[in-house]
């Protein structure tokens, strides 16, 4: 891979082979969509829309097969859109911050690993919120602002097979406090919970076994990882 600085979009171009390889650098990515779907129900209307915001290589999608969506994928990376859009959601080149969806026009907006990629938080909170319509769901992951996480998740996590180098900023990471205040702001009431990879996924995963096999569990600390889930006010 190139040398680039960390949170350089880029380096998921020189990445791309590694979307859809649930025991490659994405394979943790594998299980938060997998966690993610578990959060969204089924659509409540004909036509409804899910706006995948930072949908990368698609890795949502078949976890949404059947739950009656029209699930349109936003993202920076044209080569994570081409994977995306070979595995049959609607790909759509887009800043977080900048998203071409009208007011309200998403009955669910997902943003899954991507808040702690982002330069400016509010601006994104405020754009995933803008295009939810009333009584819409927010679902999102992220990693905490903590000595912790950024010891596991940078530290530590970039030294394991596989993984590359500067994936991410841990100057953006993304205290659930402020990302609570902020949803707050824009009319969604955000709960947030810990969450982790299942142990034996892990080692399995770490060990080079089990096919990447893995799964996200909650946990009573979300020091490192969390989930957020919220309705818009109607």
């Amino acid at each position: 891979m190139r040398i680039l600085p960390r949170n350089d979009p880029r380096q998921y171009d020189d990445l791309a082979g590694e979307w859809w390889r649930p025991e490659g650098a994405f394979a943790i990515l594998h299980w938060l969509a997998e966690a993610r779907a578990r959060l969204v129900p089924p659509a409540s209307r004909p036509g409804a829309i899910l706006a995948d915001v930072g949908c990368g290589g698609g890795l949502l999608t078949p976890h949404l097969h059947g739950k009656g969506y029209r699930h349109i994928g936003l993202d920076l990376t044209t080569s994570a859109l081409e994977h995306a859009a070979d595995h049959g959601l609607t790909p759509v080149r887009a800043d977080a911050g900048a998203l071409p969806l009208a007011d309200g026009s998403a009955d669910v907006v997902v943003a899954g690993e991507i808040l702690e990629h982002v330069p400016d938080l509010p601006r994104a909170v405020a754009e995933a919120c803008r295009v939810l319509r009333p009584g819409g769901l927010l679902v999102l992951d992220t990693l905490n602002s903590t000595a912790l996480s950024r010891l596991v998740a940078v530290t530590l996590a970039e030294r394991v097979r596989g993984v590359p180098r500067g994936l991410h900023d841990p100057a953006l990471f993304v205290d659930p406090r402020v990302l609570e205040r902020e949803c707050a702001r824009h009319g969604v009431a955000l709960a947030v919970r810990g969450v982790r990879p299942s142990v034996p996924g892990l080692v399995a995963w770490l060990a080079g076994i089990g096919g990447g096999r893995g799964r996200i569990v909650p946990t009573w600390s979300a020091a490192i990882l969390y989930q957020g889930r919220g309705i818009k006010k109607g």
